[in-house]
């Protein structure tokens, strides 16, 4: 019961001293964010859950490829609920991140640090982009495909991913902030 009593106050605990309005907003923002993300994600594996079975098992080769699939796909469903309400936000960091460890091993990671590909610096990606464009105005509607946004490479490295984690880590240091349902179940344990 004791250790119950113990993990209980680690979770729910106020976050450091000095606590400001500014550290509150700047905690909702990246619960916020990373719930964006993680929902997101999830309902990407959820739409087309065969297809995300196939793509662990045939392109990534994880062991399990189903378990693996559904517990992930769960995992950023629940863990985006929790860290929009700030419900829990500490305890769901843990197994998020260990999510995100294993994407940037079997997807990330070989595609070096940047997610979008940079022309700047890059002559292959810069000559890929120029191609790409001469086709399109040669053969498309150039104007009304690029009138959202330019056409990018996408590197897929692991920039998100580790600014994702690096958020996480800071929830699970300092607490989801003043603005959350753990905030408010700490003042009721006190009380």
């Amino acid at each position: 019961m004791k250790a119950i009593q113990t993990i209980t106050r680690a979770l729910f605990r106020h976050p450091a001293p000095g606590t400001n309005t500014v550290q509150d907003i700047a905690l909702l923002a990246m619960r916020l964010i990373l719930a964006y993300v993680f929902f997101n994600a999830a309902m990407e594996k959820w739409s087309d859950m065969d297809a995300t079975i196939s793509w662990f098992g045939n392109s990534l080769h994880m062991p399990f490829p189903a378990l693996n699939a559904y517990l992930s796909a769960t995992t950023e469903l629940v863990g985006s609920i929790l860290l929009l309400f700030g419900l829990g936000s500490r305890a769901i960091s843990i197994p998020l991140l260990f999510v995100l460890f294993i994407a940037i091993v079997t997807v990330h990671s070989a595609h070096g640090w940047l997610a979008i590909g940079d022309s700047m610096h890059d002559p292959e990606i810069a000559k890929r982009l120029s191609k790409a464009r001469e086709i399109l105005r040669e053969h498309g509607n150039y104007e009304w495909l690029t009138e959202k946004g330019s056409f990018v490479i996408l590197q897929n490295g692991v920039e998100f991913v580790v600014m994702y984690m690096t958020m996480l880590l800071m929830i699970l240091g300092t607490g989801p902030g003043r603005l959350s349902l753990d905030r408010l179940i700490q003042l009721k344990i006190k009380n």
